[in-house]
């Protein structure tokens, strides 16, 4: 499993835990909206390996704007979820076989 499968599935979860209804917000609100900035971070290192890898950039591209949009709060935890579904069906997909 490539690195940037991982960072998918760790970044799907995460999103998928910060669009729970009222949790998710009362986490982000609680800790001063930092975990939307450490999403951020995560998103854009995702997408630098998965630029490495050959792979689709969409659900880190779409994890920047959540993470930007994410402030508003229904919109956020709408944003959120469609996140964390975008990132896991991307790393559920199979990889590419390379050959040498």
């Amino acid at each position: 499993m490539s690195t940037s499968r991982i960072f998918k599935w760790i970044t799907g979860i995460f999103e998928a835990l910060l669009g729970i209804p009222i949790l998710g917000g009362f986490y982000i609100i609680a800790n001063g909206w930092s975990p939307l900035f450490v999403m951020l971070v995560l998103h854009i290192i995702t997408w630098v390996l998965t630029a490495k890898d050959n792979g689709s950039p969409a659900g880190s591209i779409l994890g920047v704007i959540t993470s930007i949009i994410g402030l508003i709060p229904i919109i956020g935890m709408i944003m959120h979820i469609i996140t964390a579904i975008v990132l896991l069906l991307s790393a559920m997909r199979p990889e590419k076989k390379q050959f040498v």
